[in-house]
């Protein structure tokens, strides 16, 4: 019968990052002021909902898509008589 190594090899096991212990804490206590039982109760999906990281990202445009937005609305000096008509 043939046994197979079971050591780990693959490098990227080291590669792992420590759990946020810090930040979680943070969040929940101090900006969301939950209880600690509130807080220990939670799944890390309700707190991940909880500090709001469950919301659609928004692309950011680039430079050439920020150059494109400012030579469509280019910043000008508005006269008194538009200023007049765009405050109503």
């Amino acid at each position: 019968m043939k046994t197979t190594d079971t050591s780990i090899t693959d490098t990227s096991v080291t590669d792992v990052k420590p759990f946020p212990w810090a930040d979680v804490l943070h969040l929940g206590l101090c900006l969301l002021r939950l209880s600690p039982s509130d807080f220990w109760a939670m799944t890390p999906r309700e707190l991940f909902a909880a500090g709001g990281w469950c919301k659609p990202r928004v692309g950011v445009p680039d430079r050439s898509g920020l150059e494109a937005l400012m030579g469509a609305f280019p910043d000008g000096e508005v006269r008194r008589d538009e200023w007049e008509v765009m405050s109503g």
